[in-house]
């Protein structure tokens, strides 16, 4: 099969690489329809986190279950699935109360060894505590399939983060960062009932998707300049509830300074560079809480179906470039570039 794999910082080919196949009888290999280009997989693509020559990448797909293993219970050959950007048993502690993502037995797509889900078929581990079936019918809808292969990573993220702020009805929410994650964390907090919503960003195509999303207030200023904005909104309090979606040393300072005395912070920008920007002395004079980290996207899988199928929420819109499985080096590219938010891949 077709696969992407990373040899290099910028480079990234498309190779012939094994067919997955089942190796162990909890084992399921889904072939891909959609899969996507992260923005966390840009920080391999320059070389700030390490890959080994060679390795898979990509960790957000969806598509039909190919074959099952003799002891996958909840899934046969035709399904339409989604996975998760992290594989779980679904059985031990963790995954019992929710926290998927630190399972033992799991990993991620595209870790030594792994198939990534930027390429043609994935073999799952533990299929039956990994992958959520979709409707069939699902698979015929292109507009459908690609709100639904949002709740693979950014949807659920983006949820996480404002779980994390404690986002509630009524309240303010401010959301630093305007890629996907950022975007979705304002889809999410206008779900859970937020009252205003204001969003931090520059780039016009990227803040009309948040208010699209629900943001009802948009700042374009960063640095000192983006807290008085944020601080003139609020009659001078900063909001309840805001959302760090970048994870520089800048953007956490920021957080911090928009958040309200007694309010919270939802962190899931995954953290780069050479500090977090944290003063642990503002944040306990000023009662700030700091909830967040990697999304156990599994766990909030279901309920974000429900809306999306139903039409409450439609994350397809952070998708602004598509490409087919030998486009993913250019896809790459554009987002490197920015001139891509997020990049869908149909193999």
């Amino acid at each position: 099969m077709r696969a992407t794999v990373i040899h290099a910082p910028h480079d990234i080919r498309v190779e012939e690489v094994p067919d997955p196949r089942v190796q162990v009888s909890t084992d399921a290999v889904v072939r891909v329809l959609r899969a996507c280009i992260c923005g966390s997989d840009l920080w391999a693509y320059r070389g700030e986190s390490a890959r080994q020559p060679g390795q898979r990448i990509g960790h957000e797909f969806l598509g039909i279950v190919e074959e099952a293993g003799p002891e996958v219970r909840g899934f046969s050959k035709g399904d339409l699935v989604v996975a998760p950007f992290v594989w779980s048993d679904g059985t031990c502690d963790f995954c019992s109360e929710g926290l998927t993502t630190s399972c033992p037995q799991g990993g991620f797509w595209g870790s030594v060894g792994s198939d990534g889900g930027q390429g043609e078929a994935v073999r799952v581990p533990f299929a039956d505590g990994t992958l959520v079936k979709l409707p069939a019918d699902a698979a015929s809808d292109d507009h459908l399939l690609t709100a639904l292969l949002a709740l693979s990573d950014v949807m659920g993220t983006g949820h996480h983060a404002a779980i994390g702020a404690g986002v509630t009805r009524g309240s303010t929410v401010a959301v630093v960062g305007d890629g996907a994650v950022g975007l979705c964390g304002v889809l999410a907090a206008k779900r859970l009932g937020a009252e205003r919503i204001i969003a931090l960003g520059r780039h016009q195509v990227r803040t009309d998707i948040a208010k699209l999303f629900g943001a009802t207030d948009v700042v374009a200023e960063r640095g000192a300049a983006a807290v008085d904005a944020v601080r003139e909104l609020t009659r001078g309090q900063g909001a309840h509830s805001v959302i760090e979606a970048v994870g520089t040393e800048q953007s956490m300072r920021t957080a911090v300074e928009i958040t309200r005395d007694g309010g919270a912070i939802g962190y899931v920008g995954v953290p780069h560079g050479s500090g977090t920007g944290l003063d642990l002395g503002v944040m306990f004079d000023r009662n700030i809480a700091l909830r967040g980290g990697v999304a156990p996207v599994r766990t909030y899988i279901p309920e974000l179906l429900a809306d999306v199928l139903d039409g409450t929420i439609d994350p397809s819109p952070v998708f602004d470039l598509t490409v087919g499985i030998e486009g993913v080096p250019d896809g790459y590219r554009a987002m490197d570039d920015r001139t891509a938010l997020k990049v869908l891949v149909k193999p």
